[in-house]
Formats: structure tokens, C-alpha cells, sequence
């Protein structure tokens, strides 16, 4: 499936990735500096994305424990979920992801 992340600064990085796996992994697995530094434990935010209502409308809500952990991240909109708990489905083909802003990077 085609995924398309997008940068603090606006860069457009397309990507390849698997059905199943979550943001995190296809970040990793494509080179994209999004750090995931609990192991998609949920307790740092690392992995903090953006995502448009569009591709929002086919993900389940986040959990309870993900609102807590975006609580702590820097930057959170409406659009913020944890891209370790997010599964790339084939209903997401064609995704735009938006990197947030991390504390060092805003």
C-alpha cells in the first residue's frame, strides 16, 4: 500500500507498506525519522502523527491509554494519534501522515 509522510518543514517522503502493520514499523522500515522510542509502549509520544479526517474515518478511536499518552506529547490537534497504535489497513491506501513536532524539533 502507498503511504505518503510528510515532515515538520513540509517535505513529502512517498513510502511503501505493508497492510497490518502500524505507522511506527512503516515509518522504520522506510527510513523516516519518527523515533519510537518506548517500543510502542505508549508512554513517550515519540511516535506522535497527524492524520486528516478522511483516513481518520476508517480508524477504530483511540484508547483511553493512547488520550493519556498524547496528553504528554507536544503540538496535539484533533487530528494527533500515537503512530505505534495505528494499523495501516487497505481502506488507508494512499494515506498522507503528518509528523508533529516533537519539543526539540518546534
Amino acid at each position: 500500500m502507498r503511504v505518503t509522510f510528510i515532515t515538520v518543514d513540509g517535505r513529502r517522503a512517498e513510502a511503501q507498506a505493508k497492510a497490518g502493520s502500524t505507522i511506527l514499523e512503516a515509518a522504520h522500515a522506510n527510513d523516516i525519522p519518527m523515533l519510537g522510542t518506548c517500543g510502542a509502549s505508549m508512554v513517550c509520544a515519540t511516535c506522535h502523527v497527524m492524520i486528516g479526517a478522511d483516513a481518520r474515518a476508517h480508524l477504530p478511536p483511540p484508547t483511553e491509554d493512547e488520550e493519556d499518552t498524547l496528553d504528554l506529547a507536544f503540538g496535539v490537534t484533533g487530528d494527533s494519534r500515537l503512530g505505534c497504535q495505528v494499523r495501516l489497513t487497505d481502506a488507508l491506501d494512499g494515506i498522507e501522515i503528518r509528523l508533529a513536532p516533537t519539543m526539540q524539533s518546534a
